[in-house]
């Protein structure tokens, strides 16, 4: 709307907004620093122009900052801080006629984290079935990002089709049918339109099981649509994927009622774009997928909502005929919505009470209202609700601001007087548009009362003020400029002269921060020496304490300043934006920004890189460069010796005369480039097997030194007498050994060596290891095998030895044995001794069996012929039953009886030969050992200590188990007392055994 003219000399009109902010997300890494935000507004007269943040005025003018500054109706805020900077603006334009307010414009920090660095476990899925890769991003803002997937590696992506879906809402793939092509890493990649920024995941290796036969099954709906709110207009997109074998269909339907008629469907049916919504696309959706094996469906509600807005005769009630005071005006506002909108109304900025706006009757004071322009009421000048101030305080020789601010309209004229006199424009005195009068450089012949009179053609009225002139305030000991060294104390000095009858206080900042001595106690203290001086004293001073100091003396009338720079020595500051620019196979190219030599110029910097196997995230090693040594002044570098396709990343630290410095943040992670291997395996050794095989071991190499894909090992090995090697590949990077099955021919030295390869080509061979093959094996059987039974499982086997020369020489003997009628002779037991052994003992024998046993002579090149069977038989087995033992001890304390019943063998059992008795102290393994025949012995009673008494079964075919006492010495029997009667009873017992 463009103002109406009432008559001819009224001609202004209230701010309309032609531009209002709007929200703005400011990424936290980015080079651009600054923010503007845009407000401009046409009125007449021109508008004064503010910002508030979070509901509190940004005042500029009074409070000047480094990161504020308007341009125009502009505002700019540099180098955003998150912490200070975010949260809601408006702005606010202001003339005569009234006051508007901006949208709410909100301003935040956009960011996008790294994936966590941990190593991801491995997917294993059967061929056929569908498999989920989790995305599991970083937190972010905006939330609203782009997901994809790449396939082994960038910028190799994953294209969706029917078979591979990836949300973006979760940012999950889905392959709803997995075929053995999908072998691979797959890394999660993430996208931020906003701020500009990506990252990836660590990979993710999908590992196929390569199936016989491919199961089907049915479809299964893994991706699901959320309960949905869209806005009139709007377009929205729904999600839906199911996994399935075959690959399912997927179709989209609305619940009692058609798809609207500008839906759109995607990427196969997985998605269903809904265009320019409207209020009757409202519902419930169901997306149903389907294959042979089955159906799987999944339904979900999207709401609509909508909001229509009208004013109705506002305008036309103020722009038709004007109110007199005292009438009354109605402005209504009408709206409709789903939900239903709430409704509120301004004036001049300020929020009303109620939503149906009834102004009252004006009174004989003029109200303004910037209401689409309109000016819409006339009165009197009255200064009942602003009068002049009636105390004035001026400093001696500064300036004064008597303001004069009466409500009135239209816009009165203005007179001032000091006492009777007149005052009109001049070099010290200025009265402004608005009223208010300004007086320069101030002295004592300044004070006394001032009047200002308002008049218009409705009236006239006036408001009276008295001047005093106080004593100016004066900076009387300043700071001075300092040097101090990190940790150091240092003080600022700073005193005034000011008025006696007035409070001063002392304010500091530093670099236009205001010091909060309660908050920053630890490094800063206001030093209150008497009431003319405030000096700051700087406690353990670090490099982020250096900068611009400014002292301000203040009064409630005037104030003083007086600046000095605080410099600080310390620690070199991190290096920026390091990056790689050229990458090779052992090289890198290194580039990054000087950071700040904190008063003490830079002597070097050092690199250090971090690659992908170190075992500590903070394992970084310093690195090789070119050139050696990497002065204060140097900013890029070659990074040299490293090794060939591994992934790196770099940081760098710069030093100076007090040491180094803070790292840089470490550069994105790089992979260099494959090449040969250099490094050939180590301890490669060979021999001949039993059966003439060749086996030959190694040592793999290190995963670092692969160099390269397809890593693997190259076996040879030749007779000596070959001018040609043999040669096989090994793919498993991991494997140690070969065996080469063909019979070698005896008698013949064989060479062997390993080399590795990858696919850029072989590397170097290891040393060659010498083979002795044998000749042949033993010929001759041996004669004369004896054997005899030792307990029930084991037994002793001796022979003769046999003597054979080369090429029939024997490295030792094999023993095999096993039960005649029960066991196979494919799964007998063996022993192989040293061919200096005639005989040995054979263990793990069953009981009371029949066992053949056969010795054989052998060599590398195998075993020679059987002996004849030996048979024996092994003896039956102790009883198995515990010994029930008692102990008493002697009247006198000084012997210990021990008695045990007597045990007697089952007919499969070995006949009781005797009984073995250990008698050894508590911890200790070994002790004294006795046998008898009988089934009791008596032993002195030990002193001390506490001992453990063993007795069990002594047999043919072995011991029998064993039965435990325990026993105390005699100081811990000295509390104890027996009973005549208790005596008597195991006297009599005692003799009845014989004794």
């Amino acid at each position: 709307f463009e103002p109406r003219i009432f008559d001819k000399e009224a001609t202004g009109f209230g701010p309309i907004f032609e531009e209002e902010p709007l929200d703005t997300v400011y990424a936290e890494d980015s080079p651009e620093n600054k923010i503007s935000m845009n407000c401009r507004a046409r009125a007449n007269p021109p508008a004064i122009i503010k910002w508030w943040l979070n509901n509190w005025e940004i005042k500029l003018m009074e409070q000047p900052d480094e990161h504020f500054s308007l341009v125009g109706g502009n505002l700019v805020i540099t180098n955003p801080d998150k912490g200070k900077h975010a949260g809601k603006y408006v702005c606010v334009a202001k003339n005569v006629y009234g006051t508007v307010i901006s949208k709410e414009a909100t301003v935040k920090f956009g960011y996008l984290n790294q994936f966590p660095t941990d190593e991801r476990e491995p997917v294993h899925v059967k061929e056929g079935q569908g498999a989920v890769l989790l995305c599991s991003p970083p937190s972010r803002y905006p939330s609203e990002v782009m997901f994809r997937w790449i396939y082994n590696d960038f910028p190799n992506f994953i294209i969706p089709d029917q078979r591979r879906f990836v949300s973006q809402t979760t940012g999950n793939m889905y392959i709803a049918k997995v075929e053995a092509s999908d072998v691979g890493n797959y890394s999660c990649f993430v996208s931020s339109p906003t701020i500009g920024k990506s990252v990836f995941s660590m990979p993710i290796s999908l590992i196929p099981q390569i199936e016989k036969e491919v199961k089907r099954y049915p479809s299964d709906i893994r991706v699901k649509f959320p309960k949905t709110y869209a806005l009139v207009h709007q377009n929205i997109t729904l999600e839906c994927f199911a996994l399935g074998n075959p690959l399912p269909h997927i179709r989209w339907r609305k619940l009692d009622a058609d798809l609207p008629p500008n839906y759109e469907v995607s990427m196969n049916g997985a998605l269903l774009h809904l265009i320019n919504v409207q209020y009757e696309d409202e519902g419930s959706y169901e997306c149903e997928t389907l294959n042979v094996k089955g159906m799987d469906w999944y339904r979900q509600w999207l709401y609509v909502t909508y909001l229509k807005f009208c004013i109705a005769h506002t305008m036309d009630t103020l722009l038709s005929h004007e109110k007199d005071v005292g009438s009354e005006l109605t402005l209504r506002c009408v709206a409709v919505g789903k939900p239903l909108p709430w409704i509120r109304w301004l004036k001049d900025g300020y929020s009303l009470l109620f939503s149906r706006s009834v102004f009252e009757k004006v009174h004989n004071y003029c109200r303004r209202l910037s209401f689409y322009n309109g000016l819409f009421t006339a009165c009197a000048p009255t200064f009942i609700y602003n009068p002049v101030k009636k105390v004035l305080l001026g400093a001696e020789n500064g300036r004064v601001v008597i303001e004069c601010k009466p409500r009135a309209a239209p816009k009165p004229k203005f007179i001032w007087k000091r006492g009777s006199e007149l005052l009109t424009n001049s070099s010290r005195m200025l009265i402004w548009d608005d009223g208010s009068l300004e007086i320069l450089n101030v002295s004592k012949s300044d004070e006394g009362s001032y009047t200002c009179y308002a008049e218009n053609d409705h009236g006239k009225s006036n408001s009276t003020g008295t001047l005093t002139i106080t004593e100016a305030t004066k900076i009387t000991e300043a700071p001075s400029d300092t040097e101090a060294v990190v940790g150091d104390t240092t003080i600022l000095q700073c005193s005034a002269s000011f008025d006696p009858s007035l409070d001063i206080t002392f304010i500091w900042t530093v670099d236009s921060y205001v010091i909060n001595f309660y908050t920053d106690f630890e490094h800063y203290e206001l030093l209150m020496g008497d009431e003319n001086s405030g000096d700051l004293l700087i406690k353990n001073i670090q490099v982020r304490h250096a900068g611009h100091y400014s002292c301000t003396a203040q009064t409630i009338v005037d104030n003083a300043t007086a600046e000095a720079d605080v410099f600080v020595k310390g620690l070199p500051g991190p290096p920026g934006g390091v990056r790689v620019e050229e990458i090779g196979d052992t090289s890198v190219k290194l580039r990054w920004g000087l950071g700040s030599d904190h008063g003490s110029p830079l002597i070097q910097h050092v690199v250090q890189t971090l690659d992908f196997y170190a075992l500590d995230p903070e394992d970084w090693k310093t690195a090789s460069t070119s050139p050696v040594f990497l002065d204060g002044s140097t900013e890029s570098a070659t990074i040299v010796d490293l090794y060939p396709w591994m992934q790196y990343e770099f940081r760098v630290h710069a030093i100076n005369e007090f040491g180094a410095g803070e790292n840089s943040r470490s550069s994105i992670k790089i992979k260099t480039w494959d090449a040969r291997p250099t490094v050939a395996p180590s301890d490669v050794l060979g021999q001949v097997g039993i059966s003439g095989e060749l086996i030959v071991t190694w040592t793999p190499v290190k995963p670092q030194f692969f160099f390269g894909k397809k890593f693997g090992y190259v076996v040879a090995f030749k007779q000596y007498e070959d001018s040609e090697w043999k040669w096989t590949t090994v793919e498993d990077p991991e494997t140690r050994r070969y065996v080469y099955k063909e019979s070698m021919t005896p008698d013949t030295e064989i060479q062997v060596k390993v080399k590795t390869y990858n696919n850029k080509g072989e590397g170097p061979s290891s040393l060659i290891s010498v083979v002795d093959s044998p000749r042949l094996a033993p010929t001759e059987a041996l004669l004369d095998v004896y054997a005899r039974q030792v307990t029930a499982t084991e037994a002793l086997v001796w022979w003769l030895p046999i003597y054979q020369a080369p090429p029939n020489w024997v490295d030792g003997y094999q023993i095999r044995y096993w039960r005649k009628y029960d066991d196979n002779e494919a799964a007998a037991s063996r022993v192989l001794v040293h061919r200096a052994i005639n005989q040995t003992r054979l263990e793990n024998m069953r009981p009371d069996s029949h066992y053949l046993i056969e010795v054989r002579a052998f060599n590398g090149a195998g075993l020679g012929p059987p002996s004849e069977h030996c048979e024996m038989f092994t003896r039956r087995p102790p009883p198995s039953r515990h010994l029930r033992v008692y102990k008493y001890v002697s009247f006198n304390r000084k012997w210990l009886y021990l008695y045990w019943d007597h045990i007697y063998n089952y007919w499969n059992e070995s006949y009781v030969e005797g009984y073995k008795i250990l008698f050894r102290k508590e911890g200790e393994r070994y002790g004294k050992l006795y046998t008898t025949g009988r089934h009791y012995i008596d032993f002195p009673m030990p002193e001390t200590g506490d001992y453990i008494i063993e007795v069990r079964a002594r047999c043919e075919g072995g011991d029998g188990p064993i039965s435990q006492i325990r026993v105390q010495g005699k100081a811990a029997l000295g509390a104890e007392s027996l009973s005549v009667a208790s005596v008597l009873l195991l006297a009599l017992g005692w003799m009845n055994l014989g004794l």
